[in-house]
């Protein structure tokens, strides 16, 4: 990625517009707006106080929620910018708006070290258009524009692809950087064997990931609700578990691309069963699965089972590049997250290079309390996915090239 980083510009006295990925998950109790996982906040500091440090003045951008255009409270970013505040311990100024008078009066008086935060860009139905008109607005209040939102650099948007157009540098930031060092670089050569732990509900949500990653992978151990059209695929009773009808045979030619490709695909060999997918329902762990023995009738597979799990451990302790998206089970419900927490622990316990893409499976990570020994966990779902399948992200390609 021969892009230009941070670090290659002088930021001194530099109004720098940086758009960062602030769209955090919120609870409303009473009046209060309630931060739960800060996570993409955090990821933000190392940027935030290096322009702090280097005496610029930070202007912060970012979406937050799905206002749709529309101004809506619970999606206002001041709560993040109160936030924010108590992380840096200096005062973030906050714009009520996002383009006009209150931020352009703002931006003229910042001093070097100031921090402003703009309200939430989806305020405006131009950002998600690509409106170059907006863009070029947000482009005037900056000298140099930095993109550290990599869990947004897959969307065509305004403030991370639009704006570009109209300043003279354009710059990743250190988060965008780590990203793409991590899910690019490293895993363009990986270190062998390379292991895939690929989850969540749908085969059709990850059939680009798993076509490209069959190119680089030596094992890749299926789990979650896409397991479940794998195991239909090869006659395997499945009860009344999900699973997608119409990608029964795609999942056939991905067993078969495997073969085909030296890639060892390992499903799970026994799954948890449920009746109902509560707390506290009654949970069976199944026999071995064959043609002959399955999920029983009226059953749903709502987790790996014991002997899975073994299995999986087994292929984790062997690897030296392990990459994890989507968890292996309904893992908000804790009756139903054994499979999931013991990928985490046997991941933690590896000595491999341990890669988190993105989604639930960083959710998981976190309540696992093992996030720490990871050697990377993603901030972006879609955007982790869409690099990982191969393609450019426009976030990233509007950046300026290093020369």
């Amino acid at each position: 990625m021969r892009k230009l980083s941070l670090r290659d510009l002088d930021v001194r006295d530099k109004r720098v517009l940086v758009r960062v990925d602030f769209n955090v998950p919120i609870e409303e109790r009473g009046d209060k707006i309630e931060i739960t996982d800060d996570t993409r906040i955090r990821e933000a500091l190392p940027t935030i106080n290096y322009l702090r440090e280097h005496e610029a003045k930070t202007i912060l951008m970012s979406h937050f929620g799905r206002p749709k255009g529309k101004r809506v409270a619970k999606y206002s970013l001041r709560p993040v910018g109160d936030y924010l505040h108590t992380l840096i311990d200096d005062p973030v100024i906050f714009s009520q708006d996002t383009l006009g008078e209150v931020p352009e009066k703002i931006i003229e008086h910042m001093q070097p070290r100031d921090v402003a935060l703009l309200e939430n860009l989806r305020f405006q139905w131009e950002e998600e258009a690509n409106d170059p008109k907006f863009a070029e607005a947000l482009a005037r209040f900056a000298d140099i524009y930095v993109n550290d939102a990599f869990g947004a650099a897959h969307r065509a948007h305004a403030s991370t692809a639009g704006v570009t157009k109209f300043v003279p540098q354009s710059a990743m930031g250190f988060l965008m950087e780590k990203e793409l060092k991590y899910l690019h670089e490293e895993l363009d050569h990986p270190a062998k064997p390379f292991l895939v732990i690929m989850g969540g509900a749908k085969v059709s949500d990850k059939i680009g990931v798993l076509k490209a990653l069959m190119e680089k992978a030596d094992t890749i151990l299926i789990g979650g609700a896409m397991a479940n059209t794998f195991l239909k695929a090869q006659d395997i009773p499945i009860g009344a578990s999900r699973f997608e009808a119409d990608q029964i045979d795609l999942a056939n030619e991905l067993v078969d691309l495997a073969k085909n490709r030296g890639v060892k695909l390992v499903l799970p060999v026994d799954v948890v069963e449920t009746k109902e997918i509560k707390q506290g329902a009654q949970i069976e762990n199944t026999q071995r699965l064959s043609q002959k023995h399955g999920v029983d009738e009226g059953w749903q597979a709502v987790d790996i089972g014991n002997a899975s799990v073994a299995l999986f451990q087994e292929e984790i302790a062997r690897a030296k590049t392990i990459l994890w998206n989507g968890p292996v089970g309904i893992f908000e419900i804790p009756d139903f997250a054994e499979g999931t927490f013991a990928i985490a622990e046997a991941m933690a316990q590896s000595s491999a290079t341990t890669i988190v893409g993105g989604g639930d499976s960083v959710t998981a990570v976190k309540e696992a309390g093992l996030a720490e020994k990871m050697t990377f966990i993603s901030t972006g779902g879609g955007a982790a996915l869409e690099l990982l399948e191969g393609k450019e992200l426009p976030g990233v390609a509007a950046l300026t090239d290093k020369e």
